[in-house]
């Protein structure tokens, strides 16, 4: 697993525009952490952030996510398209995890 640096140094190599965010998430991680005495925020930020890495890395990532997300975005609950959306979303989050895992 990447550790919190080697997260930030690729994105800010791949999408600078949102280091904001993912320090912003890791921040509520950390604080989560030592509230609820438990590394699972600290594991689910690296394991949120090493797949959001792995889409900016990867144009065939980036561009299945933003269709998907231009359709949840546009279409209405009901139209399938918009389920399909959903189930293309998940399929980006369960690729670019597990290529992230390695």
């Amino acid at each position: 697993m990447k550790t919190p640096d080697d997260l930030r140094v690729a994105l800010a190599r791949l999408a600078p525009h949102r280091l904001a965010e993912m320090e912003r998430q890791k921040n509520e991680a950390f604080q989560l952490a030592a509230t609820s005495n438990s590394i699972g925020p600290i594991r689910g930020w690296l394991t949120v952030w090493s797949g959001e890495v792995e889409v900016e890395r990867r144009p065939d990532l980036l561009v299945r996510r933003r269709a998907a997300e231009h359709a949840v975005q546009t279409l209405d609950r009901d139209d399938p398209a918009w389920r399909a959306g959903m189930d293309e979303l998940l399929a980006v989050v369960k690729e670019s995890r597990e290529a992230a895992a390695g």
